[in-house]
């Protein structure tokens, strides 16, 4: 992965790279209502415009995705307090169990007794 990544970086700075050295010319940016003007090279200017491109579209896609945080956050403490429902309610229905792992008021090596309805013919007969 680590290597993928360096064949996918390494050419991109070198473009990143010619296209600074490839565009030198000076660009005068000026704030109109006043006289405050700086000179800077073409690609700094569109670099720098690029960069202020990118952290708005980041700036963004947080805030849009800060809703969904929340919701995700209730989803959890939803989800914790309905495990803690499902734990305490198999704490009610479920006898408590000795060390040993048989239910208490159970006899081991009893025979569990057979229920014989009308349609059970010769199967639930002893």
């Amino acid at each position: 992965m680590r290597i993928l990544r360096l064949v996918i970086i390494v050419p991109l700075l070198v473009l990143l790279v010619l296209f600074a050295l490839s565009n030198t010319a000076p660009l005068r940016l000026g704030l109109w209502p006043t006289d405050y003007a700086i000179e800077l090279p073409t690609s700094v200017v569109v670099l720098g415009a690029m960069g202020l491109a990118f952290l708005a579209g980041a700036f963004v896609v947080w805030v849009a995705e800060l809703g969904q945080r929340r919701r995700a956050r209730q989803a959890e403490h939803t989800v914790r307090l309905l495990e803690e429902q499902v734990r305490a309610l198999k704490a009610q229905l479920l006898p408590p169990t000795p060390p040993n792992g048989s239910p208490i008021g159970s006899s081991v090596g009893t025979p569990m007794p057979t229920l014989a309805g009308p349609s059970s013919g010769a199967l639930g007969r002893p």
